[in-house]
């Protein structure tokens, strides 16, 4: 049934030719029993699908007919961008009249056998093999003596055989393809057996009223009109009041739960997100859990990676690394491909370079989502620096239509306004996290909310920015995958001033400063035994990493060199730097011959 969309949760929706703002970009739509009655489409209801066609969204037919009898039958077909034809075995452009067959021809064995068990009516399509009933038993035994793997599939006393694997979802997933569409930002209607595949894959689905049972209990809308009517019935709300229609926990991510074991989502439609506290916290952490989430979802995410946090990300494609930056043409090319996520490494520029690459950037996802629905999440990290409150032109540098964003910042102050007006959901991580949202607050120049919460050890505090809202704790999500925390950014990247390590020397005579750890390897090894073991008797070397890489296994492994009084100079630096190297400076696995 058709859950209510809550008012207070904004939505990302992209503009149609009159200026209203789209969310579904595509209607998936049956035939026989759906837009048809008795076979044939009425004049309303093709009304309502030129309606739909001029508001910019994609029109795709999902049938089990075979061509040349939808033809006959509908010959209006070119109000259709798509149409899967044969169950899913066939894809017909109108517009070029181009066909594609998605599936192997039926095996003329097959067809021979059913045949001469006298099978009729049967129809052979270019793929499809299809009768009615009560001749399944004789199909299935042609099935089983001939050893083919085939499928049958039913519809209303329908007998539908193909290929394993075929159906209307199969079909509709080319369709998509071909138009680069995302499932997620299609609404798929329908009436029968056939229809559950497809209508499952679509980021909601509806049912006609005269659909059989089993559809309209698996479906996110029960139309109250049936046949044409009904969908005429679905394109109307589509076009006056299409927020109601966005489910608001399907597809959700969870970026935490409450004490009592109650998740917090963050819908389809949910607002921006801010994730904010101090330095190694745990901030990438809950992101990549997020980002293991939204694959589990088939939501599509781009992370913007400053400082190479997210090289290790799995279900992404990185671009850029620590000597090459990243070509925006290919980030494009690549979020095209339906199945890419993408990691954009910037640690190749300088940092005055970072802002003007990302607003140059901004503008061609904004377009990319209008057109394909992709990418669903945009993640910015180090926003502070990409979004800075002094930078002029922000307002110009987002677009109104930034798909749904995650900033993560240590300094949710120092980012400009306009940026933060997007976010409706704070979570702040750290002993300072009340005031992390009174800052946030203070610099909206919003009434900060009251809160009296509590912080253990591992929670953070979740606001959602709403009237009478409160933060409360929450469990953060935990990645499943490995975390190899900052490893490129700490081995190669630039650490700032403040952050690197300084051999100075017993005398401070010396001033060498290594901003990661490969330079800091490089440097050790040609300093000599005296500064050497001047920082390793003060416990210089754990300290740094412990304070700064924040790895604690890799500094007990430095701490108890450093306590050792049996080492040399030159044994305690070997030791320390091959610590160093096994964590962060030797290949990683996937880099390795195999």
């Amino acid at each position: 049934m058709h859950r209510p969309a809550d008012d207070r949760w904004p939505h990302h929706f992209h503009s149609d030719r009159t200026g209203a703002k789209l969310y579904f970009l595509a209607l998936a739509t049956d035939y026989d029993g759906t837009i048809a009655h008795h076979g044939a489409v009425d004049e309303a209801t093709m009304e309502a699908l030129r309606t739909l066609k001029e508001t910019g969204r994609r029109l795709i037919l999902v049938t089990g007919r075979e061509l040349p009898d939808l033809r006959r039958v509908f010959p209006a077909l070119d109000v259709c961008d798509r149409v899967v034809a044969e169950n899913g075995a066939l894809l017909h452009n109108p517009a070029t009249q181009e066909e594609r067959l998605l599936a192997a021809p039926a095996p003329e064995r097959f067809v021979a056998a059913l045949r001469a068990r006298h099978v009729s009516p049967l129809s052979v399509g270019s793929c499809i093999v299809a009768t009615w009933e009560p001749h399944q038993n004789a199909v299935l035994e042609a099935i089983r003596e001939l050893g083919l793997e085939l499928q049958v599939t039913f519809n209303k006393g329908a007998v539908m055989v193909l290929p394993a694997g075929v159906n209307k979802a199969s079909g509709l997933a080319a369709a998509l393809e071909d138009l680069e569409l995302s499932p997620l930002n299609v609404i798929g209607v329908g009436d029968a057996e056939n229809d559950h595949a497809f209508l499952k894959a679509c980021g909601c689905s509806a049912a006609v009223a005269n659909a059989l049972p089993a559809v309209m209990e698996n479906v996110d809308i029960d139309l109250e009109a049936d046949h044409g009517a009904g969908v005429a019935e679905l394109i109307s709300r589509l076009c006056s009041d299409e927020a109601a229609l966005v489910p608001r926990t399907r597809h959700a991510i969870v970026p935490g739960t409450t004490t009592d074991g109650d998740p917090v989502l963050l819908g389809l439609s949910a607002g921006g997100v801010l994730i904010a506290g101090q330095s190694g916290i745990g901030k990438s952490t809950i992101a990549t859990a997020l980002t293991e989430q939204m694959v589990e979802q088939r939501l599509g995410f781009c992370v913007f990676d400053p400082e190479g946090d997210y090289s290790e990300l799995g279900n992404a494609i990185v671009i850029g690394d620590v000597k090459t930056v990243p070509s925006l043409d290919e980030v494009e090319q690549l979020l095209r491909t339906l199945s890419a996520n993408v990691v954009i490494n910037t640690q190749a520029m300088s940092l005055s370079e970072r802002p003007a690459f990302f607003a140059n950037l901004l503008p061609r996802l904004s377009a990319l989502r209008a057109r394909t629905g992709r990418p669903h999440w945009l993640i910015v990290d180090e926003a502070h620096h990409l979004l800075a409150v002094e930078r002029g032109g922000i307002a110009e540098v987002l677009p109104e239509q930034i798909p749904a964003v995650i900033f993560i910042t240590v300094h949710p102050d120092q980012i400009s306004q306009v940026a933060l007006r997007s976010v409706d959901h704070v979570l702040a991580l750290g002993e300072d996290a009340p005031q992390t949202i009174a800052n946030f607050c203070m610099h909206l120049g919003i009434p900060a909310p009251e809160s009296e919460a509590t912080l253990r050890d591992g929670e953070a505090l979740y606001w959602r920015r709403s009237r009478d809202s409160r933060p409360f704790p929450i469990h953060p999500a935990r990645p499943k995958q490995s975390h190899r925390r900052h490893t490129r950014k700490y081995a190669e990247g630039e650490l700032g001033e403040d952050l690197s390590f300084y051999f100075r020397g017993p005398e401070g005579k010396l001033n060498l400063r290594a901003q990661n750890l490969v330079l800091f390897a490089q440097i050790a090894e040609g300093v000599d035994e005296s500064t050497w073991d001047h920082h390793r008797y003060a416990g210089d070397y754990s300290s740094w990493i412990q304070a700064v890489i924040k790895d604690e296994a890799l500094a007990r492994e430095a701490a108890a060199v450093e306590r050792d009084a049996s080492l040399g100079a030159a044994e305690s630096r070997r030791r320390i730097l091959a610590a160093i190297a096994r964590r962060y400076t030797a290949p990683a696995r996937g880099d390795r011959a195999s």
